[in-house]
């Protein structure tokens, strides 16, 4: 069986295992090459609550504060109240601590540029160059500047949030909301931000300790006690957050999780009605979007996989909502970010306006199934597995941007390459469960027979 590499170090950033491959040493290097590659200025720095996070960031300090930089240290905070506070402070960068969705014994570094947003390609680059070369700027003992703790980064951010959308209007009865953050970042400010809405709130797994009471991703799977809770308590809706609480994912009022795409979908339709203007997504993100946006005349602009190449599409089509369809929504008149709380207040004032339960909503565009799949396969054979694909599918509108995505009569299927492990994704969306499941397999036998060829 194929040894699981415990370290990774790409233009995402770096994460491993504590105690393994994550060792102090490594994590101080990298946050003195984060330091000489932003320049002596200010770096803000938050952490999600798992139990390695204060070892993690006092690794990271000295590294910044020996480049010659100033620390700001938000404490335990989500990674979009991070994003957020570089913006509002001016501050030249900023260092995110979470392993997002990975298990307990992970954790790692993101890394964040002057703008609030992930370093982009060239940027990281950039930063790994310097890390592996070992040319850290170095101050003197006289040199080395102060740290300054803030509190009330999260009261910053729920201000900016109700500053922009405002509370819930009236309605017979509050908005009934149960949330489970995982007992991650979103735990400290998630039930102040509902209630600061106006909302009822419910809430389950809250406890910021660095324990996992479920699997930290929100997908389906892990999402059984919120929908029982959402049941028992006859709620109006259920939010779950992962760790770092940037992705959310909602539960109806039937007590079913919906899809993480859903989330973007339904924050879409309550921005759009008010405001005009061009939707961003990935290449995987259900084609709901464009039915949403059609109904307002609205361009969907599709990008490569992953934030950066999101919010670098939102810049350029001066986007006014966009986001993943794992449950990432990005806001760019509050946030420019991947931001659950954000996407909680747009889909509660959502409900709240429309006077709609969360399923009725849903009934407003059609639906579809995605269904996603991963297959090992050498990376020197992916290239091939891509050129076959092209092939096979000629006949077909193809999207070679990133990876293999092939539109079809009754969906489309993307096939790429991982950026971190050696193995092939396959997504797929149909109309119907049956046939999305059915392209995923077609797909998947293709593949298999060419890598054994």
């Amino acid at each position: 069986m194929r040894a699981i590499p415990t370290l990774k170090i790409s233009i995402s950033g770096v994460r491993g295992v504590i105690g393994d491959s994550l060792t102090p040493s490594l994590l101080t290097r990298f946050a003195q090459a984060f330091g000489t590659h932003t320049g002596a200025g200010t770096i803000v720095i938050g952490r999600d609550p798992r139990t390695s996070g204060e070892m993690v960031k006092h690794a990271v300090i000295a590294g910044v504060l020996s480049s010659g930089s100033r620390v700001v240290d938000l404490g335990v905070c989500p990674v979009p109240t991070v994003q957020l506070q570089v913006r509002q402070r001016h501050a030249h960068g900023g260092i995110a601590i979470t392993a997002s969705h990975n298990p307990a014994e992970w954790n790692a570094l993101k890394f964040i540029g002057p703008a609030g947003l992930f370093l982009d390609g060239g940027q990281a680059r950039e930063l790994l160059d310097i890390y592996h070369q070992g040319e850290y700027t170095k101050v003197a003992g006289s040199e080395i500047r102060t740290i300054e703790e803030v509190e009330g980064a999260t009261d910053a951010h729920i201000k900016a949030i109700l500053d922009v959308l405002g509370p819930l209007p009236r309605t017979e009865r509050p908005v009934r909301v149960v949330l489970d953050s995982c007992n991650g970042a979103g735990s400290i400010v998630g039930p102040r931000l509902l209630a600061a809405l106006g909302a009822e709130v419910i809430p389950i797994n809250v406890t910021p300790d660095g324990s996992f009471p479920r699997g930290a991703e929100p997908v389906a799977e892990n999402l059984r006690d919120l929908c029982d809770a959402v049941s028992e308590n006859n709620a109006d809706i259920g939010f779950a957050q992962d760790m770092d609480a940037d992705r959310l994912a909602i539960v109806s009022e039937k007590g079913e999780p919906i899809g993480e795409d859903y989330t973007l979908a339904l924050a879409s339709l309550y921005v759009l009605q008010r405001e005009r203007g061009p939707l961003v997504a990935n290449l995987s993100t259900t084609s709901a979007l464009d039915d949403i946006a059609q109904q307002f005349g609205c361009p969907v602009i599709r990008t490569k996989i992953g934030e950066v190449n999101v919010t670098d599409g939102m810049r350029q089509h001066n986007a006014v909502i966009g986001g993943e369809g794992n449950g990432g929504v990005i806001y760019p008149r509050i946030n420019f970010a991947r931001d659950s709380l954000v996407g909680m207040a747009l889909v509660l004032h959502l409900l709240a306006e429309s006077g709609k339960s969360v399923s009725e909503l849903l009934e407003t565009f059609p639906r579809y199934t995605i269904v996603k799949e991963k297959m090992e396969c050498s990376s020197q054979r992916i290239t091939g597995v891509l050129r076959m694909l092209r092939q096979e599918y000629a006949q077909f509108p193809i999207d070679t941007r990133d990876g293999v995505k092939v539109i079809t009569p009754d969906g489309w299927f993307l096939v790429r390459g991982s950026n971190t492990e050696p193995i092939i994704r396959i997504v797929a969306e149909a109309r119907s469960e049956e046939n999305a499941r059915k392209m995923v397999s077609d797909v998947s036998k293709q593949v298999t027979s060419w890598v054994a060829a």
